[in-house]
């Protein structure tokens, strides 16, 4: 964070001062776990039922805060006094964004994909200067000004990855960072549980455009119908990517190896140039096509551009991570979160990543769907079996509906089991898996890792491709 006196934090976020020199600065992080604050930092002490953040202002101090953000007094405590903790918050990282001139903010949303493309925008920004990003799905009403309060002065890039669980959430934390450039990747049924038809989720999503002043740019998906419509809601410049013909940033000639990673021509304003990705999955085109539209935009040249993207890797833990065991046996670690669009990228990378062994799906419940619950799950069992999944585990009854998807496919050769829960599904692949087998392993946050984790025991770390 850029250096305050305890005066300036308290006007920003409309605080009072407790015990506090007005004078004294904050040099340091910002920081809400008491065992992370540094010398010279500010601690944000949150109320909680179970733990009261206020219980550990002292300790905050005492390892070298300035002093405790908080919502009652501690004594003996320097304190910038709020009403609201978590507004105060935004409100002071708006202050502090609003202090760098030199900062470019980069803000992207979709129903999937965000992470993973965060990862890459942010691999190939900081090519061009010091970037800020968040670490993992950071992405709601804390993550964004915590890592927000991450930049300084020298930081020239910020990567923000923007969730919402309803309408206005995208626009609550556009108010808190501002973006000058905003990414939209896609509209699905993600999270339809909570805003109700897909339209409510484009609109939620395209507010993300809406923010951008009219020097700013907006990065939209040609390939989606939704997000391509949301160019009538901003006043900014639009740059479209995908395969449609209308891009801007396009891909043409897309193949994949042996071991899934997409090569493509890349097809800009400027030229074409051949990429090769070492990611997996037909997925990462656009994901990538995405983070090169960024990239074209803040001046990366087209050649230096095409090996960039080549050099792109995994950042985030548990999406796509395939890695090979010492018995033969490949793993794709997709286990961190799920929704049909997400689950039907993951059955295709595992089709195309088919080798002499069998195809084998591990598959667990899709949270936050509502009416479309039952008819989402069998979705993804129909496309298990339409893509010639050799054996299904499908992990919950929760997610029996996958099943019963995937034996409706009357021309399916392959095998299905319902198990109760990720144990007995270790004990399945533990007796079966053969040397050429490829098994993915998803879910929503039920526990699925545990599968995987106990995949990478079995024989040792795998190497991650």
């Amino acid at each position: 964070m850029i250096p305050l006196t305890l005066a300036e934090v308290a006007s920003a976020v409309d605080g009072r001062l407790v015990a506090a020199d007005p004078d004294a600065r904050v040099t340091g992080s910002v920081a809400f776990d008491s065992r992370k604050v540094t010398p010279g930092g500010l601690f944000v002490a949150f109320p909680g039922e179970k733990v009261d953040g206020h219980d550990y202002a002292a300790r905050a101090v005492g390892a070298g805060a300035v002093a405790v953000l908080g919502t009652r007094e501690v004594p003996g405590v320097p304190m910038v006094l709020v009403d609201d903790a978590l507004a105060a918050m935004g409100r002071l990282a708006r202050a502090v964004v609003d202090r760098l001139p030199g900062l470019t903010v980069i803000g992207l949303t979709g129903s999937s994909g965000k992470t993973t493309t965060k990862d890459l925008i942010a691999q190939l920004t900081v090519r061009l200067g010091p970037t800020v990003a968040p670490p993992g799905s950071f992405n709601n009403e804390l993550g964004h000004p915590y890592t927000a309060l991450q930049a300084g002065p020298e930081t020239r890039y910020l990567v923000m990855e923007k969730g919402a669980r309803g309408v206005g959430h995208v626009r609550y934390l556009c108010e808190v960072v501002p973006p000058r450039i905003s990414v939209v990747l896609n509209v699905g049924v993600a999270h339809i549980g909570e805003f109700g038809s897909v339209e409510t989720i484009a609109l939620a999503k395209g507010e993300l455009v809406e923010a951008l002043p009219a020097d700013g740019l907006a990065v939209l998906n040609a390939d989606d119908p939704l997000v391509d419509a949301m160019a009538a809601r901003t006043r900014a410049r639009v740059v479209r990517y995908g395969e449609a013909p209308h891009a801007d940033v396009r891909a043409v000639d897309v193949a994949l190896d042996g071991r899934g990673r997409p090569s493509y021509t890349l097809v800009t304003p400027e030229g074409s140039v051949p990429v090769r990705l070492g990611l997996t999955g037909r997925h990462q085109v656009s994901n990538s096509l995405a983070a090169a539209a960024v990239a074209r935009e803040l001046g990366m040249p087209l050649a230096e551009l095409a090996v960039a993207l080549g050099e792109l890797g995994l950042v985030s833990t548990r999406r796509m991570d395939v890695f090979e065991r010492s018995d033969g046996v490949t793993v794709i670690d997709d286990s961190y979160n799920a929704n049909p669009a997400s689950m039907a990228v993951a059955l295709r990378a595992l089709a195309g990543l088919r080798g002499q062994g069998r195809t084998v799906a591990v598959l667990g419940y899709m949270a936050e769907l509502g009416t479309f619950e039952r008819e989402g799950h069998q979705q993804v069992g129909r496309l298990a079996a339409e893509l010639g999944v050799d054996r299904l585990l499908v992990v919950g009854e929760l997610a029996a509906p996958i099943q019963e998807g995937a034996t409706a496919v009357s021309d399916w050769g392959g095998e299905s089991v319902l198990l109760t829960d990720q144990a007995a599904a270790v004990e399945v692949l533990r007796g079966e898996l053969r040397p050429g087998d490829v098994v993915l392993v998803k879910g929503s946050r039920y526990r699925t890792w545990e599968v995987v984790d106990a995949l990478r025991e079995a024989t040792g770390e795998g190497v991650t491709s």
